[in-house]
């Protein structure tokens, strides 16, 4: 996924086999957060790093990234299940 402000990057995984993505601005500064499972709402989400202000279109750009992960994850469970 592209985004005008932000670098997706993924940088592992866990036992339960989710991606762990790393969120950073494009402009050389500390990451914003990252994505990653959240098992009590069985879903990605993201967790923002202390002190860190988003415009809509970042947030826009993060929950873009989420809806892929969850449908990659989606269809690997179709898949898993056949």
């Amino acid at each position: 996924m592209e985004s005008k402000y932000l670098v997706f990057r993924l940088i592992g995984r866990t036992e339960e086999k989710t991606e762990v993505w790393c969120v950073d601005p494009k402009r050389g500064s500390p990451p914003l957060g990252q994505i990653k499972w959240y098992s009590a709402w069985k879903q990605y989400c993201f967790f923002p790093a202390r002190q860190t202000v988003f415009n809509i279109d970042c947030m826009m750009d993060i929950s873009g990234k989420i809806k892929e992960l969850m449908a990659r994850k989606k269809m690997g469970s179709r898949i898993k299940g056949e």
